[in-house]
């Protein structure tokens, strides 16, 4: 059994796939071929934007973001605690400070009061200039937008939405990667979108935001490719990987996100009253980046683990702790906030095998073991 089966989804798409593998091949076009650019159009009508710009990864579409807006030494930037490294660690690579916020229990997403204590700790310490929220829709759920940015505009702080896992997710039918003022996802294999490498992309209705984004993954270019008017990066999406994304995103549009909800759903039934599972508000629709289900402590989340081991069923954990437990971290200030949902949901979480192509039988097995171990009726 395979955690993410993309070996069943090459099997899947493979006449498609080969043949675009192979036009990319015979035109040689290894960077800025056609399909990067009808590929930006595509995702960009997908989400619901005027711009989506491609780049080499996640972190780089980040770290862009940041970049446009100039955002450097003395700005607090508020990122939720319970998330992957990248979201803060792009902050502090452009010199400014991470300000971590707890999550809500039953979504994993930023907790809005804790983001509001959090700005007013950083405003009375008076070092500080709150600048932007980066929001996560973690694990394919977008967070709570219409708080957050109540909030946002309320202290004059940018959006940047770290979609990465939130692709195909949705509130009220606007998908996200829409719901910032910049928002960024990742194409990493294992994410509801993923090429067969590294890969990422930039969304916004900003068209200066846009352009200048355009020149800083190009090395800061102007209009001439030899004129370097500025100081930016190497961070292009490569001929290859757009020609696999083109592919992918069809599959992804017509049935793949279709097929992930409905083994979401028949999750939720298999194990109500066995464990926590996640709970998606009502008018919001999640990409399912991972199913990830809640146990009653660290003790019995490994117990279950190795249980489904031993049966060949493969597990993560996401996440084994909060960005401020992360060394790199050591020192932040926490403006008063102690992250007791975090460091609970860190020793409980579980993420189960979820892709449009799980096996009926397989998922049946998962449910049925993780009911036999948690002594649930079967």
């Amino acid at each position: 059994m395979e955690f993410r089966d993309l070996k069943k989804q090459y099997q899947v798409l493979k006449p498609e796939m080969d043949a675009a593998i192979g036009q990319v091949l015979e035109s040689t076009g290894f960077i800025g071929g056609r399909p990067v650019t009808e590929l930006e159009a595509e995702l960009a009508e997908y989400v619901g934007v005027k711009h989506c710009i491609t780049c080499g990864n996640g972190t780089d579409a980040l770290t862009l973001a940041l970049m446009a807006w100039g955002i450097g030494e003395g700005d607090a930037v508020f990122v939720p605690d319970f998330t992957f490294f990248s979201s803060a660690e792009t902050v502090s690579y452009e010199g400014a400070t991470p300000v971590f916020t707890d999550i809500l229990a039953y979504t994993f997403n930023m907790d809005p009061d804790s983001l509001e204590r959090a700005v007013q700790a950083v405003l009375a310490e008076g070092k500080l200039t709150p600048k932007a929220v980066v929001t996560v829709d973690l694990f394919g759920l977008p967070a709570d937008y219409e708080k957050i940015r109540k909030i946002a505009d309320r202290y004059g702080m940018y959006i940047l939405e770290d979609a990465a896992q939130g692709f195909g997710g949705n509130i009220h039918g606007k998908r996200a990667g829409s719901f910032g003022d910049i928002a960024t996802t990742s194409f990493f294999p294992a994410k509801p979108l993923g090429c067969y490498g590294d890969g990422g992309a930039v969304f916004t209705d900003n068209d200066d935001w846009a352009e200048l984004i355009r020149s800083l993954r190009i090395h800061g270019k102007g209009t001439d490719k030899y004129d370097n008017v500025r100081i930016g990066m190497n961070s292009r999406l490569d001929t290859l990987q757009a020609a696999v994304l083109q592919v992918k995103l069809k599959a992804f549009r017509e049935y793949e996100l279709e097929d992930t909800d409905r083994i979401a759903s028949e999750y939720a039934k298999g194990l109500a009253g066995c464990v926590d599972t996640p709970r998606i508000p009502e008018g919001y629709g999640s990409g399912w980046a991972q199913y990830s289900i809640l146990l009653k402590d660290e003790e019995e989340r490994r117990a279950v683990q190795e249980y489904l081991k031993a049966q060949g069923v493969p597990t993560n954990i996401y996440y084994p702790r909060g960005m401020h437990q992360q060394t790199a971290f050591a020192g932040c200030g926490t403006y008063g906030e102690t992250f007791p949902v975090t460091e609970d949901i860190c020793r409980r979480v579980l993420a189960l095998p979820l892709s449009p192509y799980l096996a009926k039988e397989d998922q049946e097995k998962v449910i049925r073991l993780i009911r036999e171990k948690t002594g649930a009726d079967i």
